[in-house]
């Protein structure tokens, strides 16, 4: 006796389910870039009202994506330029392809948080769109100071060179991401620029950030593999679990949880704080 025609043998129904999870997780990434970055992206194959929450788990493996493209204009520049012209079209090519989304939100946060203002003033100061003296100097002291960062980074050689950049942006992102899960939104959800991350059940929450963590231990991995020291690796991380350990901290005392800006400010904090410590260990 013959199968039907319809028989299944377990593989069939183990490529469908494959099948399906890869289009979803590229859906996923698709969704997490086209949120980090102004690349002319095409539409996720599958969207669902989890998706914005789950595709948080990708942050990291964009952030890296971002630093391998921020990498690669520094070194290509290095040879044709000197060290600070070259640092500074990496830099420009960073807020170029984010649309300097976190470098609004770092200026934004040091406008709301730097005084002395009340919770509810805070919140309303940070939703208004012109900056103040506080953000001013907050955006030039940030981007002078990772612009001397990438100065000194871009003598290095090109394999050091790509693998900092990549660790910090990844690590930076998935700093935000576990910010998101140990504090609630603290804004306003109408006006929000993450209206879609705004409150969302903590089981998702919590998975996203697992999945950072996986994702940000695979890029560990091809670093180590591709020859960056193991310090390079672990003295960031403890700089980002003390930056995490302080803004939990200062964000749950000063808004009582986190807020768009804040996430922004995070990762800008998260980046600087990686290439500090990897440029006095190891260039």
């Amino acid at each position: 006796m013959t199968d039907g025609p319809h028989k299944d043998d377990g593989r069939g129904g183990f490529r469908q389910r494959g099948s399906a999870s890869l289009r979803r997780e590229l859906s996923l990434l698709l969704a997490a870039a086209q949120f980090l970055t102004r690349l002319p992206l095409p539409a996720p194959p599958v969207w669902t009202v989890q998706t914005p929450t789950a595709c948080l788990r990708h942050l990291p493996l964009v952030g890296a994506g971002i630093g391998l493209a921020v990498g690669g204009v520094l070194v290509a520049a290095s040879l044709i330029w000197p060290p600070g012209v070259a640092a500074l079209l990496a830099l420009w090519a960073s807020v170029a392809l984010t649309g300097a989304l976190h470098e609004d939100g770092w200026a934004d946060s040091c406008d709301g948080l730097w005084g002395h203002a009340t919770r509810e003033r805070a919140l309303e100061i940070m939703k208004d769109s012109r900056l103040g003296t506080y953000g001013v100097c907050g955006l030039v002291l940030m981007l002078g100071l990772r612009w001397a960062l990438l100065t000194q980074i871009s003598q290095g050689n090109t394999a050091l060179v790509l693998a900092v950049l990549v660790w910090a942006h990844a690590g930076s992102r998935a700093l935000a991401v576990a910010l998101m899960a140990l504090l609630p939104y603290a804004g306003d959800a109408q006006a929000s620029k993450v209206s879609d991350w705004v409150n969302p059940p903590a089981r998702l929450v919590a998975h996203a950030a697992l999945g950072a963590g996986l994702v940000l231990l695979g890029v560990a991995l091809v670093l180590l593999a591709a020859g960056l020291p193991l310090g390079g690796l672990v003295l960031p991380l403890g700089a980002w679990g003390l930056l995490l350990i302080g803004l939990r901290a200062g964000l749950r005392r000063r808004l009582g949880g986190y807020t768009g800006d804040t996430l922004g400010a995070a990762q800008q904090l998260g980046e600087a704080a990686a290439l500090l410590v990897m440029t006095a260990l190891l260039l």
